[in-house]
């Protein structure tokens, strides 16, 4: 029983990571530009996140999914803030030498915190944990904590194996690439990132006339 709430977890992490947003950009960009390290590192900061959320609806911690939705507008005008300062300093950024270790370092901590920050204000994510389980017919994980505990230990398999998996697939072509690229690469990745900013500034604007 329990080797099945890992394996459904895994999959819901997996499918709930999977979908290419702006934490996929940021992850596919730093995997071209700086390494699958960074590339690696910026995904483990949405897994554990998406842990977090998936605490919070396995073992049905209804309060706080119920306080992050009714802060939403507050959370997704703070996302969108966080959003443009990302897209800009990408934008701007210049291309990082392959051999810089020590800038590989030093930035490895805040490619972590960047996405971890951007995935627990987005309160979609925990909307989304609440659907798949209702779905799929886990609600019952709220009075078995081991089951519950199991089902979230699964959520981050399943999100870190994504990233694994896009850090690792994009990290192959860095070599491949020359450094007058790697340049565009960070323009076209901070356009998109901006792009999603204005997506959620359109909606707020949509929602206040």
């Amino acid at each position: 029983m329990d080797i099945n709430f890992l394996i459904k977890g895994t999959v819901i992490g997996f499918s709930i990571a999977a979908p290419v947003g702006p934490i996929g950009i940021l992850c596919i960009r730093r995997s071209l530009t700086k390494g699958h390290l960074s590339g690696f590192v910026t995904g483990m900061g949405a897994a554990s996140a998406d842990m977090v959320y998936g605490v919070i609806a396995a073992f049905g911690l209804t309060f706080i999914s119920s306080f992050l939705v009714d802060q939403q507008l507050w959370l997704k005008i703070i996302g969108m803030i966080f959003l443009f300062y990302l897209g800009i300093k990408t934008f701007l950024e210049k291309p990082q030498e392959k051999n810089d270790r020590k800038a590989k370092s030093n930035g490895l901590f805040s490619d972590y915190l960047s996405t971890f920050f951007l995935t627990i204000i987005n309160p979609m994510t925990i909307l989304s944990f609440a659907a798949v389980f209702a779905g799929l017919g886990l609600g019952e994980t709220s009075g078995n904590y081991i089951s519950a505990s199991i089902l979230v230990l699964g959520v981050f398999i399943g999100s870190a194996l994504w990233w694994i998996i896009l850090s690792n697939g994009v990290g192959v072509f860095r070599k491949k690439i020359k450094s007058n690229i790697l340049g565009w690469v960070n323009k076209i990745s901070g356009s998109i990132i901006i792009g999603f900013a204005l997506v959620i500034f359109a909606s707020l604007v949509k929602n206040l006339l």
